[in-house]
């Protein structure tokens, strides 16, 4: 498709909008029909290609979706033979305007700015929906009427029960359900033409109400997909700030060993010794005098200790976080969503596992645990590592429910059964 996107060398600057110029592939070439028979206004003909292939999903089906609109554009709009001057210039402005929209949404899938990819996506949403709901003012009844199975999947996704925009789309479907009187013994063929006449006539009269219905949930739907962006952008400024936090500890751990000291002094008939991450001392006789039992297990501690012991917990519990977030992949149904929150969850339970792998030994070596406040090998320490990396799962499942609650609010399964919210 020669678009004005195509035509151009360069990007377009931010906020433009390129609007497609009217013309013919052919001189002389006439406009395509509309079902009715009339001429319809001068879009972009057949002969056009289509616009070359891009990386990202979103972007492909923006295209997709707007070449499409426009040959829907071209094909079902009304004829302006029976129209008032006021009707001409108001169909006209909505020619224009669907034209503006599918440009916009062209150039926000074209245009080349990674770091603004959410904003890019939401300004393609939102100009396609404005150009459906624009086609769907402008469009012949036939084709509204074929599109009311649509409005209302559409609504009852995104709109809460209760709504009356909503009501009034499913009052109308059920009032114009599918005509089967054709199939009733008895029925002329000029019955079944009559009642077809008669339902595009009450599409006309309640066309307002049903863009504006329509209108209205894509909104809502653009407004969930923003939630979703916000929620994963929360998900991985936590993700950073827990990476932050391992890289603290582990910097901590290297400079200052006994600052964060993970080591335990187990005592065996009146002898005790230290163990550590990576070492562990001999055993030593204890002083039972409680000053000085803490002296000499104060430095054992601190001839033990290595900048290591930090590290090495944190990628133990680093380890066991990546194998429960493997194991977390058998729950992950998947998301059409362009904003990977599935991976974005699966990221951050890996620092997460580290830091819970730090804070548990903290905790069973302040006693916090009661009967597992001395641990006797190092191996024991690296086991008890793994345990506190993998159990951070506890905490990051309830992130897990809300991240499902997120997205199965966008597909629209929170529509169907909850009830407006009272006021």
């Amino acid at each position: 498709m020669n678009t004005a996107l195509n035509d151009r060398e360069t990007e377009p600057a931010e906020g433009s909008v390129d609007v497609a110029p009217e013309r013919r592939t052919d001189e002389g070439q006439a406009s395509p029909l509309h079902p009715d028979g009339t001429p319809g206004p001068q879009w972009r003909t057949a002969g056009d290609s289509v616009d070359p292939p891009v990386k990202v999903a979103w972007r492909e089906g923006t295209l997709t979706r707007a070449k499409e609109l426009e040959s829907l554009a071209a094909w079902s709009t009304r004829g302006d033979a029976d129209l008032s001057p006021d009707e001409r210039a108001a169909m006209g402005a909505l020619r224009t305007a669907i034209r503006q929209h599918l440009a916009a949404a062209r150039t926000a899938a074209t245009a080349k700015h990674p770091r603004r990819e959410g904003s890019r996506l939401e300004r393609a949403m939102s100009n396609l929906d404005a150009a459906e709901a624009d086609m769907l003012q402008l469009a012949n009844a036939g084709y509204a009427l074929g599109q009311l199975p649509n409005i209302l999947n559409h609504v009852q996704r995104h709109l809460r029960p209760g709504d009356p925009r909503r009501n009034e789309v499913e009052w109308l479907a059920e009032r114009l359900g599918p005509d089967r009187s054709k199939d009733a013994s008895g029925t002329t063929t000029d019955q079944h033409e009559q009642r077809q006449e008669l339902r595009k006539r009450e599409v006309n009269e309640h066309r307002h109400a049903l863009v504006s219905a329509y209108r209205a949930a894509s909104s809502a739907a653009l407004r969930e997909q923003t939630r979703v962006r916000s929620f994963r952008n929360v998900i991985v400024l936590t993700t950073i700030g827990m990476t932050i936090v391992a890289i603290a500890l582990i910097l901590i751990g290297a400079l200052r060993p006994t600052a964060i000291p993970l080591c335990f002094a187990p005592e065996d008939g009146g002898d005790f010794k230290v163990v550590c991450p990576t070492e562990q001392s001999a055993e030593m006789p204890v002083d039972p005098s409680p000053p000085s039992a803490d002296a000499e297990i104060d430095a054992a501690i601190r001839d033990t200790a290595s900048g290591l012991d930090i590290a090495l917990v944190t990628i133990v519990g680093l380890t066991a976080a990546s194998i429960a977030a493997a194991a977390a992949i058998r729950g992950i149904r998947g998301s059409s969503e362009p904003y990977g929150v599935p991976m974005a969850l699966a990221v951050l339970k890996l620092p997460t596992g580290a830091v819970t792998a730090v804070l548990g030994l903290l905790l069973m070596r302040g006693q916090f645990v009661p009967g597992l406040s001395a641990l006797d090998t190092s191996a024991q320490i690296i086991a008890w590592a793994a345990i506190f990396g993998y159990a951070q799962q506890l905490f990051t499942r309830l992130v897990d429910q809300q991240a499902h609650a997120v997205l199965d609010g966008v597909r629209g399964g929170d529509k169907s059964k909850e009830p407006a919210p009272s006021s």
